[in-house]
């Protein structure tokens, strides 16, 4: 076992679970977290994490009907996305309903709706804030006011929480250019002091509301956030210039956001 990566704090919902980083991705670690818990699908079926199968059925469809999450032994991608099961429960319930439920409305082209899904669970997270200010910033992509100027801020009234297990995995190996798709959640001071493990628990509750309600039905609902400009991604972040890089750093649209 090996410390977390420090990653600016992001991997901190995961520590939760594992106090110390698995030297490799087993499958038999997740045994005794799951026995902890009683997870279950929307379709009432208990979750497992499974080898996968040679069965036919489609990923979605297989945890729907059988509550199989297939997992490929000693992957790290599948390794975080079992982890983000154990935290987000109700979320990645919802997420796998819907993901079932547009599949079968679809004719033969993929929508747009199964796609905002997609790169939410792959690459999500979650953005709080108890400063307003901070949350219009991220809206109107004004990366180096975010992260430069109100540096101080973002550690006395903002949060950020990984939920895309893709996410997990690339801050492994952190590099330019590494954006997260966020949902933006104004809370009060109070909510920031809150025990992480509670504030886990609400999250959950708050986008599982989310998505069962279709808040979010494409990927241009989703705010794009450079995870790099947060301070302790890279030691390059710790002068002014290096949010000046308008490539990572992208003005973006300047529309509604989420």
């Amino acid at each position: 076992m090996a410390e977390w990566p420090s990653a600016g704090g992001l991997f901190a919902p995961l520590a939760l679970l594992l106090p110390s980083l698995p030297a490799t991705p087993a499958l038999p670690l997740l045994e005794p977290l799951l026995s902890q818990r009683a997870i279950l699908t929307q379709s009432a079926q208990a979750l497992r994490f499974v080898a996968p199968p040679n069965d036919g059925l489609a990923y979605e469809q297989r945890i729907w009907q059988r509550g199989e999450v297939a997992t490929r032994p000693e992957n790290w991608h599948d390794f975080f996305n079992a982890l983000v099961w154990l935290t987000f429960p109700r979320s990645k319930a919802v997420l796998n309903a819907r993901h079932v439920r547009l599949s079968t409305q679809e004719s033969v082209r993929r929508g747009r709706g199964r796609d905002a899904l997609t790169h939410f669970d792959e690459c999500g997270a979650l953005l709080l804030a108890s400063d307003r200010s901070l949350l219009e910033l991220v809206r109107e992509f004004r990366w180096k006011t975010l992260f430069w100027q109100r540096r101080d801020a973002l550690h006395s009234s903002l949060r950020c929480f990984i939920f895309g297990h893709g996410s997990y995995e690339q801050l492994l190996q952190p590099f330019r250019g590494l954006t997260a798709k966020a949902l933006l959640y104004e809370v009060d001071a109070t909510w920031l002091r809150q025990p992480l493990a509670e504030q886990l628990q609400r999250l959950d509750r708050l986008v599982a509301d989310d998505w069962r309600q279709d808040r979010y039905d494409q990927p241009r609902a989703l705010q794009p956030l450079p995870l790099m400009g947060f301070p302790g991604l890279t030691p390059d972040n710790q002068c002014a210039g290096y949010y000046d890089d308008s490539w990572q750093f992208r003005p973006g649209r300047r529309q509604a956001g989420v």
